[in-house]
């Protein structure tokens, strides 16, 4: 298709927090299917992946691990490289944030936005989430949890630099107006605008006295830079950007870039703060953003706290590596969230990749090596007008799959274009159907014709899997070797007939996707789930001492007439104080359904407030209010209590709503 340009492409930089789960390595398979696409297309193509690795959340985690925050990244960091390099992802830089020539690059554009004012000095009075690295004012807090990732806050006051938002935003907003295709897909261009943009932005805090671990600001050594403008920075700096005016002339070629592409829950950073740090700097803004959703485990976010992670490596030595990418990208949605279960990717292992596709390049190989020794010859024969329309057909649909590709990759629709892909495939398997061959075999008049329908099949699949290489590398040289050829350049694909006429398949043909048997896919997930369960679970989870017995002095007996008048519900602690001159008493505001009660306990050499935020409790809703320190209580949380006068709270054991019945 010729040069057709540079193409810059991005995804988000992975933190190394830990191990990325299969949700995690969804966007890198789709960015390096779109990468080797564009590359068929004829672009220059630059795809740059990698590391996010500083901020207070790694510095926790070194101290739990018993290590050095660069110990600690130096190992997540090859994991998480490692696993880019299992999915055969072709990546053309693997930045991390710890490299040397980016911190130094952090550090210049920090003194320069300092040195023109748009950064200033102040400090921070807020609710800090660790895991998000983010601050937040009450008013902005989701049931007193963190709106980003619905995790407990705790407060937090420090010195910090400011970046001045507000300066930028109204130069945004035109942007992003004049640029419809800035932000995809609309709905989360509408989200950024609604909800954060028209109702103004407040300026952001982009330095942190509180840890060490991090980029230092390096004329106020007490702040380190704070992680988003550190991270954000890797698009310009991993390809030769200098805060001075020394860009290197890669820079200059590849920037602005022309896709970024990242997950849903990182939007706000990428179209608000990065376009905002990007103008303060005088660099042109990303051509385009795309917000994609997520991989969902059982239709629920993958959380190792929540016990629902699969993790690539186990699915890609089950299933193998291509069919793992197959199904990351064929069953997400443009715009909502996917779904991945073992059961469901065996499925589509079953039906798209071993019967449509696997079961037709072996059947084409087994036949023309069955009826000609493996020679494939296209004798131009036709013999009806039937002959003529399925020929047709079949020829129509293969030289017109690559456009209706290349449309949907246009329009960042990736499912749908490997979709346009097997659509070739099953044309193929249905010209099988159409043209009998085992039927023409039987009679030596239609030699001809059955070599003709031979060729055209084996022609019909180079191009498929041309088109295929893409989204699923290995698999489309494993059947242009079982053919006995080379995967075509997209420039060939709109003519039909380019297989060398008298080419010998070959003469073992491969299975390239075996059918699985559901229970032995059950079987392999469950000893996965339980080696997982051995490794982490009994750290959080220690057994009960089965033996350890209390016996209390027995109250009257009550008729469930007595018992029905008590209301039992579900609540959600959303706030809680410690009550002033108390030494026993928290005071919480607990969530019932759409009702919020303030409730006091005496639990508070148990319990310290920030614990009490976001745990969903068993509450007396119906007791008469009383006040406790000269503090209204209305009702009552139930806890338990060990002889040794240890309370815990009562909890639902499964996930319930706020104001569920317990009865």
């Amino acid at each position: 298709m010729g040069n057709k340009g540079k193409y810059y492409l991005t995804t988000a930089i992975a933190y190394t927090s830990g191990k990325p789960h299969i949700g995690n390595n969804y966007e890198i398979v789709l960015a390096d299917s779109i990468a080797r696409f564009k590359r068929k297309e004829g672009y220059d193509v630059f795809f740059q992946t990698g590391t996010d690795e500083h901020g207070q959340k790694i510095e926790l985690k070194a101290e739990e691990a018993g290590v050095s925050p660069r110990e600690f990244v130096d190992n997540v960091a090859g994991i998480i490289r490692g696993m880019c390099d299992m999915l055969n992802i072709s990546y053309d830089k693997f930045i991390r944030t710890t490299d040397s020539d980016h911190e130094r690059q952090v550090q210049k554009i920090f003194r320069r936005l300092y040195e023109q004012g748009d950064i200033y000095k102040g400090s921070y009075e807020g609710l800090y989430c660790t895991p998000c690295e983010s601050f937040w004012t009450q008013s902005q807090l989701v049931d007193g949890k963190c709106p980003d990732c619905g995790r407990e806050v705790k407060p937090a006051s420090e010195e910090a630099y400011f970046f001045r938002m507000s300066k930028y935003a109204d130069r945004l907003i035109r942007h992003i107006n004049e640029h419809p295709e800035f932000i995809q897909p609309v709905s989360r261009k509408n989200e950024m605008m609604n909800n954060f943009l028209l109702p103004g932005l407040q300026d952001l805090c982009v330095s942190r006295t509180s840890f060490k671990w991090g980029v230092p600001v390096d004329f106020d050594d007490r702040h380190v830079v704070y992680v988003w403008l550190d991270a954000l920075t890797n698009y310009i700096t991993g390809v030769g950007y200098d805060a001075e005016g020394s860009s290197t002339d890669q820079y200059k070629k590849l920037w602005p870039a022309d896709l970024h592409l990242i997950g849903k829950d990182i939007i706000r950073f990428h179209t608000i703060y990065w376009p905002i740090f990007l103008m303060a700097l005088g660099e042109p803004l990303p051509k385009q953003i795309f917000g994609h959703p997520w991989l969902m485990m059982n239709g629920g976010k993958m959380s190792k706290s929540k016990g629902n992670v699969i993790y690539v490596d186990d699915l890609a030595d089950f299933f193998g590596v291509d069919a793992v990418r197959y199904y990351m990208i064929h069953e997400m949605p443009f715009e909502n969230d996917g779904n991945a279960t073992w059961e469901l990717i065996a499925e589509r292992n079953n039906s798209d990749l071993a019967n449509t596709l696997g079961n037709l390049v072996n059947r084409t190989v087994s036949m023309s090596n069955k009826y000609f020794g493996g020679v494939v010859s296209d004798k131009g024969a036709a013999y009806t007008k039937q002959d003529e329309k399925a020929d047709r057909e079949l020829k129509e649909v293969a030289v017109g799959t690559l456009a209706r590709a290349a449309g949907r990759m246009d329009e960042l629709r990736v499912a749908d274009a490997l979709t346009e892909i097997f659509a070739l495939f099953k044309r193929c398997n249905k010209y099988i159907d159409e043209t009998e061959p085992w039927v023409l075999a039987k009679d030596p008049e239609k030699a001809d014709r059955l070599s003709t329908v031979l060729y055209n099949l084996v022609e019909g699949i180079v191009i498929g899997a041309s088109l295929l290489e893409p989204f699923m590398p290995e698999t489309a040289e494993k059947i242009a070797a079982q053919l006995n050829t080379s995967l075509r350049s997209f420039d060939s694909l709109g003519t039909f007939g380019l297989y060398p006429d008298g080419n010998r398949v070959t003469d073992k043909p491969q299975i390239l996707f075996a059918r699985l048997d559901m229970k032995e896919v059950e079987k392999k997930e469950d000893e996965i789930l339980a080696a997982m369960r051995g490794a982490e679970g009994t750290k959080e989870e220690p057994e009960e001492d089965s033996g350890a017995v209390i016996d209390i002095e027995a109250k009257p007996e009550i008729s469930y007439e007595d018992f029905g008048k008590l209301q039992f519900q579900v609540g959600e602690i959303i706030s809680c104080e410690a009550v002033p001159k108390s030494k026993k008493l928290l005071c919480s505001q607990v969530k019932i359904g759409s009702q919020v009660k303030q409730i006091v306990s005496g639990i508070k050499a148990h319990y310290s407030p920030e614990e009490m935020v976001g745990k969903k409790v068993m509450v007396l809703v119906n007791l008469k209010p009383a006040k406790l320190a000269g503090v209204l209580s209305e009702g009552m949380l139930l806890c338990a209590e060990d002889g040794e006068g240890n309370l815990a709270l009562m909890k639902p054991e499964r996930e319930m709503p706020a104001g569920a019945e317990i009865a």
